[in-house]
């Protein structure tokens, strides 16, 4: 026997912290469109016409940000029981992830405004998920039973 132990994921925390995660997501996405339609008048993710909250779009929007998060929760509870350093590959990964979903709308066919508008919440989207689920990481990992 060594002195090793073998760290456990507690997964009702984990996934409670991937449900917390998904609502701050979904919340961050609804400022996202109020700051860029209700102050700038620039749509994301929508057509103009809808007034700051939108229309389906905003819904749409926050529901996919809240569906991000639960399958970074997913990702994060794989790494967590599969892989050393989990949460350096989890940071990583995500990191990755964001910057593909920021540079995808900078090269649509559409308005300026909007391209950076939707560039720049999900970049807010995708930083909070990240950083909001490394710390969920953190707490959801225990010291476990010696490897034998």
């Amino acid at each position: 026997m060594t002195g090793d132990t073998k760290p456990r994921v507690v997964a009702g925390k984990l996934w409670a912290g991937g449900g917390a995660t998904a609502l701050v997501a979904a919340l961050a996405a609804i400022v996202v469109v109020l700051i860029a339609r209700g102050l700038f008048d620039v749509p994301v993710l929508a057509p103009e016409g809808e007034g700051a909250w939108g229309g389906v779009g905003t819904v749409a929007y926050a529901v996919g940000a809240a569906l991000v998060a639960l399958a970074a929760t997913g990702l994060l509870h794989l790494l967590l029981i599969s892989t050393p350093r989990a949460k350096s590959f989890f940071v990583s990964i995500m990191l990755l992830v964001t910057a593909i979903a920021v540079v995808i709308p900078l090269g649509l066919d559409a308005d300026r405004g909007a391209r950076f508008a939707t560039a720049a919440g999900n970049l807010l989207i995708g930083l909070v998920i990240t950083s909001t689920l490394s710390g969920v990481a953190g707490a959801a990992v225990r010291a476990g039973r010696p490897v034998r």
